[in-house]
């Protein structure tokens, strides 16, 4: 096709006026996105110091009715702004990362109106000083500070829990509040001193002293006040159908009716079974699978599952290098611990520095048994080798603190921040099925030894050793030469003769 020359320019013009449009759009996409961020961690600013942004330190967001109308409200003015970007005008990465935006602010409205979080679950009102306490992102005396505004806030932030929670609550959530409340008050009293003790500036230790004790009293009343909740609490936890599938598409946009979701879930246990009859028809024939699990079970870790996972850490580490399974994109590790008292509820988490931080490690928590159970209760508790192996590899190899390095790692600033529940759990939940697939590959064992030592597996040290063997094995040849000539000498020579 011939264009005239007015038209050839006239399509031009019209060509970079919607480049130019498109550049335009692709800009103000940026900063609006910029913009939501830092809006919101004025919003939360306890979710930008876990994201490694420290002119918020000691902060903690303001819980009152008013404030959480208000932040409701933003987040409804934020929808509405990202919608009115055209998505034909945005690059694929902006569109993906609109509806990315759009699905967060679905999820956090679902839980502040629908699903009621703020005057329902005590676990709405994080107030863990982890950051300050485990995380060596700054000089300790710096971090002393921090946590003496933190502590310093904390009764107004505890007493606007306790207006907002609406009586009689679940039990469920009233024991949740008791060992996260009574937690933190015993993990103030009885741990974070010693974690400040190497401070040496008296005024400061002072502070921390009276706005400890304050923290201290603040929590251990909460905990009194969820304990007086006890007799009346209710078995009314079921968010119900109709919100349970919104909970799906909002938060994860997930729109399967529930019928087929529970006709896949089902399969899927019943696919699990099946594999774990299978396993104990072999690892425990003739046992029932109670038996058979308890005879996995019985095999505990010699030193406690912290020490023993640490083991395990190092071999999985080497493992996936050596088979290439997957790339690790940072020198970053993972250390274990013994969870804090106000984080027991949970068997074992990792705790992640976020995208603003720089070279500090993560941890990988493990809860120890409650010291009131019976001795029988606290050995169940603690996980077998086999068990244990398989949550190191749902938190740290290759699950939960791999996927974190990449995702720290993405082109989007708003990606790192933000992430689905669904595909952190799902990724962490295929590692375990990617392991117990390669241990079909490998006889258990062996598996086993290669994961804490995978130079057993080496090829090298045998041929090494094979190479060592081949001036002992010319000598020996010399050797049954020099006889055999001997033999033949001494035959020829004395042939006959007696003796």
């Amino acid at each position: 096709m011939k264009y005239s020359k007015p038209g050839s320019i006239l399509v031009l013009l019209i060509s970079l006026i919607i480049g130019f449009s498109c550049q335009r759009d692709s800009t103000e996409w940026a900063n609006f996105v910029d913009s939501f961020m830092e809006q919101y961690f004025e919003y939360e600013p306890t979710s930008a110091v876990y994201a490694g942004r420290h002119e918020y330190d000691g902060q903690l967001p303001d819980r009152s009715p008013d404030a959480i109308n208000a932040y409701i409200a933003w987040l409804k003015g934020q929808r509405e702004a990202a919608q009115r970007f055209e998505v034909d005008r945005l690059t694929e990465s902006e569109r993906f990362e609109r509806e990315y935006l759009l699905g967060e602010i679905d999820g956090q409205l679902f839980w502040l109106e629908k699903a009621g979080w703020p005057y329902k679950n005590p676990r709405f009102y994080g107030l863990s000083p982890d950051v300050y306490v485990s995380r060596e992102y700054a000089p300790l005396n710096e971090r002393l500070r921090a946590y003496i505004t933190y502590a310093g806030n904390v009764p107004a932030a505890v007493e606007q829990m306790r207006s907002n929670l609406q009586t009689p609550l679940p039990k469920t959530y009233v024991q949740l509040g008791r060992i996260i409340f009574g937690g933190l008050a015993s993990f103030l009293a009885d741990d974070i001193p010693g974690i400040f003790a190497a401070v040496d500036d008296q005024d400061l230790l002072a502070d921390f002293q009276a706005a400890n004790a304050t923290a201290i009293q603040a929590f251990a009343d909460a905990d009194e006040w969820f304990q007086g909740l006890e007799a009346g609490a209710t078995d009314d936890f079921a968010l119900g159908a109709e919100l349970f599938s919104e909970m799906l598409w909002t938060n994860e946009r997930i729109n399967l009716p529930l019928e087929e979701l529970e006709a896949i879930g089902r399969a899927d246990l019943e696919r699990n079974l099946a594999a774990l009859d299978a396993a104990c028809s072999k690892y425990a024939p003739g046992a029932s699978i109670k038996d058979c699990i308890a005879k996995v079970q019985a095999a505990k870790p010699a030193d406690g599952p912290v020490q023993a996972a640490r083991e395990q850490l190092t071999g999985l580490k080497v493992a996936l290098i050596e088979l290439d399974l997957v790339s690790i994109p940072g020198t970053e590790e993972a250390l274990v611990n013994e969870s804090p008292p106000h984080r027991r509820w949970n068997a074992a988490y990792i705790d992640i520095p976020g995208p603003y931080e720089e070279n500090l490690p993560s941890i990988y928590y493990i809860a120890p048994p409650d010291p009131s159970w019976t001795e029988a209760e606290q050995q169940a508790y603690i996980p077998g080798l086999a068990d244990l192996m398989f949550i190191s590899v749902h938190e740290v190899w290759p699950g939960h603190f791999l996927q974190f390095l990449h995702a720290n790692r993405a082109a989007s600033k708003f990606g790192q921040i933000f992430g689905s529940y669904a595909f952190t759990e799902g990724w962490a939940h295929y590692s375990e099925e990617l392991s117990r697939d390669i241990a079909k590959l490998i006889p258990f064992g062996l598996l086993a030894v290669f994961l804490l030592d995978i130079s057993t597996l080496s090829l090298n040290a045998p041929f090494a050793v094979l190479q060592e063997m081949f001036p002992v094995l010319k000598m020996l040849v010399y050797y049954f030469l020099f006889i055999l000539v001997l033999e033949i000498t001494l035959r020829l020579l004395f042939h006959g003769k007696k003796y």
